[in-house]
């Protein structure tokens, strides 16, 4: 009685608590800095346990989810070409079709699947056909990351005693300089520029700075700021072309700037003066 009565007792909070055990198939996940970018994939890892594995663990000709439980994803930070595709950032889900001589490799667009239940082709973003290899025994399903350079690397699977990869590629050098023109931009060297205007102090270095500025891209708004900073070190001449260049580059813009009438008629006092 007294056991009935401690069960009932601890009853609420048993049942409230999540069990957990080792699951036949642990996770797994590895991951790569190529170049500047990660890719990672995540999966489930079924061991062999003297099973016959291709062919009857896991049937030729039939989309396999490469792993065993939750759909094996793999993730790129960055843009990257896979079998000739490019591929934007994101998740994708990892399936394969095995087979005695060929097998497809699938990068899907539907990263969220249990398995391979509820795959459809039409999510597909990419197909490989890689050639399975003979390999040293590997108990369990294991990715890896070879032949690593700053503009490739060839992800494997290796199972059993058989090996496939498929290579990732790229452009590591577009991707440097395009975060690195992210990181320097024109607008605060303007900015600060703008602001000698205003106090009309610093005008020799608000001078560099918008220069600076437009050495990173020339626009409407850092030549007129550059020719009222000429202006106020009564450098007319030079005030006023750069700021005919500026109104010039005014016209090819979608929208009019706001002050646009304020500039023409500073440029007309300093042709006056001139």
């Amino acid at each position: 009685m007294r056991i009935l009565i401690l069960i009932f007792a601890f009853a609420p909070t048993l049942v409230s608590q999540q069990l957990t055990f080792p699951r036949p198939s642990p996770t797994g996940s590895v991951s790569q800095t190529i170049g500047i970018t990660e890719v990672s994939i995540n999966y489930s890892r079924p061991g062999v346990k003297g099973r016959e594995i291709w062919g009857k663990l896991v049937p030729y000709n039939e989309v396999w989810r490469t792993g065993a439980n939750e759909n094996t994803t793999i993730t790129f930070s960055t843009e990257v070409t896979v079998g000739g595709t490019k591929l934007g950032p994101g998740t994708y889900g990892l399936q394969t079709i095995p087979a005695e001589k060929e097998w497809t490799v699938i990068l899907s667009k539907d990263a969220k699947l249990w398995g391979a239940f509820n795959y459809k082709p039409e999510n597909d973003a990419v197909r490989i056909k890689v050639t399975p290899e003979k390999s040293e025994f590997t108990e369990r399903l294991t990715f890896t990351f070879d032949d690593v350079t700053d503009d490739a690397a060839l992800v494997t699977l290796r199972w059993e005693k058989l090996k496939i990869a498929f290579d990732v590629q790229i452009e590591t050098e577009k991707l440097a300089f395009d975060e690195a023109r992210k990181a320097v931009r024109w607008q605060p060297f303007m900015q600060a520029a703008s602001y000698t205007v205003t106090r009309k102090k610093n005008l020799e270095e608000g001078l560099k700075w918008a220069d600076l500025s437009i050495a990173i891209e020339e626009n409407y708004w850092n030549l007129r700021t550059k020719a009222q900073v000429l202006a106020l070190l009564n450098r007319v001449p030079e005030a006023v072309k750069t700021m005919e260049k500026a109104l010039s580059m005014s016209k090819t813009m979608d929208q009019a700037p706001f002050d646009l009438k304020q500039m023409e008629e500073l440029l007309n006092g300093w042709k006056k003066k001139k």
